[in-house]
């Protein structure tokens, strides 16, 4: 699950994705997503539709959103 500010963009990062792309994909304005990077290491503030529908975009994008005992990010495995 998608928690902290600091994973968003580790997510993003990975997928190679930027706000702007991302926000539109979402259907969110930019400042939406920087809101929730500006969180860094907390959780993050928002809108719980919004969140989760970064993840979805995300996910979609071949992300896997970790949380065994901190957040994290990968990249999916090839089937």
């Amino acid at each position: 699950m998608l928690t902290t500010g600091n994973q968003l963009k580790a997510a993003r990062a990975l997928a190679g994705i930027d706000q702007t792309a991302i926000a539109e994909a979402v259907g969110v304005h930019v400042n939406t997503i920087r809101a929730m990077e500006s969180s860094g290491p907390a959780p993050i503030a928002g809108r719980a539709q919004n969140v989760q529908a970064v993840q979805r975009a995300l996910e979609a994008l071949g992300i896997e959103f970790l949380n065994h005992g901190s957040p994290g990010v990968r990249l999916k495995a090839a089937n």
